[in-house]
């Protein structure tokens, strides 16, 4: 897994960015907004990175902060909700700004991104309302990296991301638990059928 990236920006499009590390040039899926974040071309970048393969190919999405990195993954939790899709939502809203539309049941706000429409920000809100917390840095996802960790094993064993999630929600106390512990956990959610 490759969880970040530090090289020299090479090139930069409108939702993408290249990146050289030791000799060779990634090409990173970045929320819009945060291009003129990372500074001059030929200059030193660090992405949070996650890595996505699907039907064969290989796509890495960089974020600046690790809270976005934390969001991302838990809006691809959402069932509907790709990484395009939250990727535009990080494109055309802060961080704070999605928590606090989230918070707010904001319809407006969220299909104002690119490709969601109404029903899709309104799934948004009754999945994630309620699961997110202010966290130092503005806002942070509850156990965000951890629980997309999780999902992204058990949708590994062949379970789609709503099953993973909805059996992470009914674990108990999982908030102590490590991540190996939480997934035994949700698995054992679906031996007993709850």
């Amino acid at each position: 897994m490759i969880v970040s990236l530090r090289g020299n920006l090479e090139a930069v499009g409108p939702d993408w960015v290249h990146l050289q590390i030791g000799g060779v040039s990634l090409q990173v899926f970045v929320p819009s907004a945060a291009i003129s974040e990372l500074g001059p071309i030929g200059g030193q970048v660090h992405l949070h990175t996650h890595l996505r393969i699907r039907d064969e190919q290989v796509l890495l999405y960089g974020f600046p902060t690790a809270s976005a990195l934390g969001l991302f993954s838990t809006l691809t939790g959402v069932s509907g909700v790709g990484p395009r899709l939250a990727l535009a939502l990080l494109s055309s809203l802060s961080v704070n700004s999605l928590l606090q539309a989230i918070a707010n049941g904001d319809l407006a706000a969220l299909s104002a991104a690119p490709g969601v429409g109404r029903r899709t920000a309104g799934r948004i809100i009754l999945e994630l309302k309620g699961k997110l917390d202010a966290g130092e840095d503005g806002a942070s996802p509850v156990g965000a990296s951890d629980d997309a960790e999780v999902v992204e094993a058990l949708t590994a064993l062949g379970y789609s991301s709503l099953e993973a999630r909805r059996a992470l929600d009914r674990v108990q106390d999982a908030s102590g638990l490590s991540v190996e512990e939480r997934i035994r956990s949700a698995l054992q959610q679906f031996g007993t059928g709850g």
